[in-house]
């Protein structure tokens, strides 16, 4: 039985850009991994947002490296920045709003002054970057890697996830980001949660939700994908869905399934392969994906049906680089 096609709002921007991009945006890279090659301390429960606090400056420079590379979209500061989480930490309801709008703000300011830099060099081959805010799953404000397992508790019902979101993803559409982008959903309950408040706040900045998967084929809490999708499938406010920090090779058998299960645009944007021990706060050996094997691969996904690629935990700007080449071919 076919899928009735939900016809997305419109989308200027985003449509924009992938017809400027030939097709297939492409999205930054590890965020956290980048801010600790330049020695920036996270191991934190706040990671990368501890950084909005000490060192926004930071911040600013790696979102200016992922547009050097290549990136069409850059991604907010903002996965693990949440309302309680700044508030467990004695800040002010106050300053932990004005942290979220931060987040977006220098994100803006990053993606205007390199735009303004490269936009009249003869031959420029970077297209003018959308800023998507990250909104993490609610086992990210944990930091205890539930964000992998989907299992979080059995007092956590759909209302409270709602209101988890609720402030921080008024904020953060306020504060003037492009693209909204629903990071690591572990399970179904969280997904329909994002999608309603959607609905109840009218948000009509575009937003894609993406999943974390495991073992390749379910969300982390052992619900199938394609009922997950069903929940966003409804809703026209949610014109892209996929897959985000997942092992690498888990991706082309994931894009094949979302192709059948879904007619929105489909984003992947995997980790390293590496493995994230939530317990331990540390990354765990395992089979990884070099460079150069991200773009050999990008342009397979693309092939498969993806239309936003990128990466997550673990790749760096080389890595955007190599799947700005594969896809559009830019010169490195």
């Amino acid at each position: 039985m076919g899928l009735k096609k939900v016809v997305p709002p419109p989308s200027t921007l985003l449509e924009d850009l992938l017809d400027n991009a030939g097709g297939c945006a492409v999205i930054d890279g590890g965020f956290a991994t980048q801010l600790e090659t330049h020695g920036a301390a996270i191991n934190d429960p706040l990671w990368s947002a501890l950084c909005l606090i000490k060192n926004p400056a930071l911040i600013k420079k790696v979102h200016l490296e992922y547009l050097e590379a290549g990136a069409d979209i850059i991604v907010t500061s903002s996965y693990q920045a949440t309302l309680p989480g700044f508030l467990s930490r004695g800040i002010s309801i106050e300053e932990a709003e004005s942290l979220l709008n931060r987040s977006v703000r220098l994100a803006v300011e990053a993606r205007d002054e390199f735009w303004d830099t490269v936009k009249g060099r003869p031959g420029n081959e970077y297209n003018r970057a959308l800023v998507a805010a990250s909104i993490g799953s609610y086992g990210a404000y944990l930091a205890d890697g539930s964000e992998y397992s989907g299992w979080y508790g059995e007092d956590v019902a759909l209302e409270k996830l709602k209101a988890f979101h609720r402030r921080r993803l008024q904020v953060l559409a306020e504060s003037g980001p492009d693209l909204l982008a629903f990071e690591t959903i572990p399970n179904k309950l969280e997904a329909q949660a994002c999608v309603e408040l959607l609905e109840e706040e009218e948000i009509t900045i575009p937003s894609w939700i993406c999943f974390s998967s495991v073992d390749g084929q379910n969300a982390p809490s052992g619900e199938s994908l394609k009922d997950c999708l069903d929940v966003i499938n409804k809703s026209s406010r949610v014109p892209a869905v996929g897959i985000n920090c997942a092992p690498p090779q888990f991706v082309e058998n994931l894009i094949s399934k979302f192709q059948e299960w879904t007619h929105k645009l489909i984003v992947v944007y995997p980790n390293s392969g590496e493995v994230w021990d939530g317990k331990s706060k540390r990354w765990m050996p395992s089979e990884c994906f070099g460079d150069d094997k991200f773009e050999l691969c990008a342009r397979r996904w693309h092939k498969l049906g993806a239309s936003l690629i990128g990466g997550c935990c673990r790749t760096t700007p080389v890595t955007v680089t190599a799947i700005s080449k594969a896809l559009k071919g830019r010169s490195s």
